[in-house]
């Protein structure tokens, strides 16, 4: 990742490894050969939580909103039909006997960019 823009190349990064986890056959091995964790530290000690579900969800970007200016109302922009996007977001989801936990692709991809560069 180029550190210009490193919000669009971790969001290209992100959108690639998602697709390569839809069209891998042996998804276990894909997470494997990626470095997820299966285990992490949790409430009950370093590897108390288990990754047992992976989530995937589609978002449709349909407009925008930002603070105006002198006010506490949002100035909304809908989109015509052809600036709709269409954004997939990956979860891993761990478990224990006392907690559950998300781990968001972006921040999993995030962390593996700063063990690789050092």
């Amino acid at each position: 990742m180029h550190e210009h823009d490193e919000a669009a190349d971790l969001q290209v990064l992100a959108a690639q490894f998602i697709d390569g986890f839809v069209q891998a056959k042996d998804k276990t091995s894909y997470l494997k050969l990626a470095g997820v964790p299966f285990e992490r530290p949790g409430k009950g000690g370093a590897t108390a939580l288990k990754l047992v579900d992976v989530e995937l969800t589609t978002d449709w970007q349909v407009g925008t909103a930002s603070p105006s200016f002198g006010s506490r109302e949002l100035s909304y922009l809908p989109f015509p039909g052809e600036m709709v996007r269409e954004r997939t977001n990956m979860h891993l989801i761990y478990v224990s006997m006392d907690e559950k936990s998300t781990l968001d692709l972006r921040d999993f991809l995030t962390q593996r960019k700063r063990e690789l560069d050092r």
